[in-house]
């Protein structure tokens, strides 16, 4: 399955939606675990939008770990502030989609 693209328009639109989310996940030393992903896999089919913090003691940047979240999720990562990402998917079931993107 692949992501759709965002635009501009719809990244603005997320990130001002994830203001006001909370994150769900930490990510550190454990690394990149099939479990953790399965986890973040199955927290995006449920909400579409989770929130990541990155830990002090994770390996990689920020943004190399969002990528390779999303790689593997098929995701897409709309913002990082700091040691926080944003990431957001669609969910494949069509009655949990909350998330309406502007048109």
């Amino acid at each position: 399955m692949s992501a759709q693209n965002l635009t501009s328009k719809d990244r603005a639109y997320l990130r001002s939606m994830a203001n006001t989310v909370e994150p769900i996940f930490q990510f550190g030393k454990g690394g990149m675990s099939e479990n953790f992903i399965r986890q973040v896999d199955d927290a995006l089919e449920a909400r579409e939008l989770i929130k990541i913090s990155i830990l002090e003691t994770a390996e990689g940047t920020p943004k190399e770990i969002a990528s390779e979240i999303c790689e593997k999720a098929h995701c897409q990562s709309v913002q990082i502030i700091g040691r926080k990402i944003v990431l957001y998917r669609q969910a494949r079931d069509k009655d949990k989609r909350r998330i309406v993107l502007p048109k």
